[in-house]
């Protein structure tokens, strides 16, 4: 069945880094743009940057634009968000899926972001 795992989170200063994993299986993740969505406590989940089936276009959302970047590895069906100039309103769990103009596969579990000093 479809599966979504995502990983690397953890709490980190205001101004550090981290990079975020999602292993994808169930699927062929080559044939598929992908996304990664972000939800704060209270506030509705919110696409944060999509990237097309072979890497060579992104987009990202205005809040996130040149301190994000998106990228995958088709041959280990892995996106992954590298995070960098963190600011405490990053704080969100974060989880991977198809982008917003397809059904939703299954959501994983997210991982949890914590910017705070």
């Amino acid at each position: 069945q479809v599966q979504l795992v995502e990983s690397g989170g953890g709490l980190v200063q205001p101004g550090g880094s981290l990079r975020l994993s999602c292993a994808a299986s169930g699927f062929t993740f080559s044939r598929y743009r992908m996304s990664w969505y972000r939800q704060a406590p209270g506030k509705e989940r919110e696409l944060v940057a999509t990237i097309t089936s072979v890497g060579g276009g992104t987009n990202y959302a205005d809040s996130v634009k040149g301190r994000f970047t998106i990228s995958r590895d088709n041959a280990k069906s892995t996106l992954y968000l590298q995070m960098n100039s963190l600011k405490p309103e990053d704080t969100a769990v974060y989880y991977c899926n198809v982008p917003p103009d397809r059904a939703p596969v299954s959501w994983g579990q997210g991982t949890q972001v914590t910017v705070s000093s």
